[in-house]
């Protein structure tokens, strides 16, 4: 057994890959696990029982189910991000990245933050008009709304449901401020709802570049825009006068951080603004599926890039405390914090959050939308 089984099967992995959903059937996603989230009763998961037969696996399609939300706007009071309220117009997200942080969220729908998350997802084609609902109630206090810092709103199932332009529409209507970030492309078939919010400091963009690698990009985010398209998006955003910034995110050390420069100096000459990032964060069951994913195709580099995370995470893989849980600890943690702020700082790219507008907000009519009682 080599070094790198022998890591996988200390941090409680079968090394010979039973526990995995065979390739064939996951073709084109980001896990290779399903286990059952942590509130089931029962667990499930893959056993090879030695029938390869052909048609016993079927390769896994996403599957929509349509939610009759009763609130678009969730609130928050977490002290270390800039924002209290965001939209979600999607549960679980088609990119299939990895390293998602949203991934236990599938859990509380009964299902596994592993495959089900990228396949099974839930759109809600009400979103607009309980937006518009929401805006009209009395007293509501006007600030920022970030979409994007759960699963992408910009996802593959956008192009059908729109749900994401109709959000924009209310938006703007209404003179809304809202913060995007995404790392797909599509965004840029709303450049015109964008560049007329743009117009009065209402709206700001940060598209997501982990890595400028194609072949690591293609079976990190499987699903996602290719890094030069990101990038072609910054361009086209931020030649519409969209404010537009680059999130490196996350930094991967030992397997992305080594790109932290390149990536500046691209979003640089791609007329990007602003830059940030964040460092890989492996809360509740991210953590055992990106070091499956991880002794899949970087077996070599595993115990490496767990070290380094542990070494950041006071010896765990994730720390979630406040302040903490965006950057890290320790040295090379502050290293990799040195490294972004002075390449942006060589590059001329903002650090600091844009304050949009919030004094033209304009409340809809007394009541907004009326919706149906069932």
């Amino acid at each position: 057994m080599d070094s790198s089984a022998a890591a996988l099967l200390q941090d409680g992995f079968a090394a010979d890959g039973t526990s995995s959903v065979p390739a064939e059937r996951r073709r084109g996603r980001g896990a290779g696990l399903n286990t059952s989230g942590r509130f089931e009763r029962t667990k499930r998961e893959y056993i090879d029982d030695g029938w390869d037969l052909d048609d016993e696996i079927p390769v896994l399609k996403t599957e929509v189910q349509e939610e009759r939300a009763r609130t678009i706007i969730t609130r928050n009071e977490s002290p270390d991000i800039s924002f209290d309220r965001s939209i979600n117009p999607y549960r679980g997200c088609e990119h299939g990245c990895i390293y998602c942080f949203a991934r236990p969220s599938h859990a509380y729908m009964g299902l596994s933050p592993g495959l089900d998350f990228e396949t099974r997802l839930f759109a809600k084609p009400n979103a607009a008009e309980l937006l518009e609902r929401e805006l009209s109630r009395p007293g509501y206090s006007v600030r920022s709304i970030a979409i994007g810092t759960n699963t992408d709103p910009y996802q593959p199932l956008e192009r059908r449901y729109e749900l994401m332009r109709g959000i924009l529409e209310v938006l703007n209507r209404y003179n809304h401020p809202v913060a995007i970030v995404t790392k797909s492309a599509l965004i840029t078939r709303d450049t015109d709802i964008l560049a007329d919010m743009a117009n009065r400091n209402l709206v700001k963009v940060a598209v997501s570049v982990t890595t400028l690698n194609k072949k690591l990009c293609r079976t990190m985010e499987p699903r996602a825009s290719a890094p030069h398209k990101r990038l072609e998006a910054v361009q086209r955003l931020s030649e519409a006068g969209i404010p537009t910034s680059v999130m490196v995110a996350p930094v991967i050390p030992a397997l992305t951080d080594s790109e932290i420069e390149k990536i500046l100096e691209a979003a640089k000459d791609h007329g990007a603004e602003g830059a940030g990032y964040v460092l890989l964060r492996l809360p509740r069951e991210v953590s055992e599926l990106f070091r499956d994913w991880l002794f899949r195709n970087r077996p070599d580099s595993y115990r490496h890039v767990m070290s380094l995370v542990r070494s950041m995470r006071g010896g765990k893989d994730y720390d979630a405390q406040w302040g903490v849980r965006m950057r890290g600890g320790g040295p090379y943690a502050e290293q990799i914090s040195k490294r972004f702020s002075l390449a942006a700082k060589r590059l001329d790219l903002s650090l600091r959050q844009k304050k949009l507008d919030t004094a033209s907000f304009v409340s809809p009519q007394k009541g907004g939308v009326q919706l149906d009682l069932f």
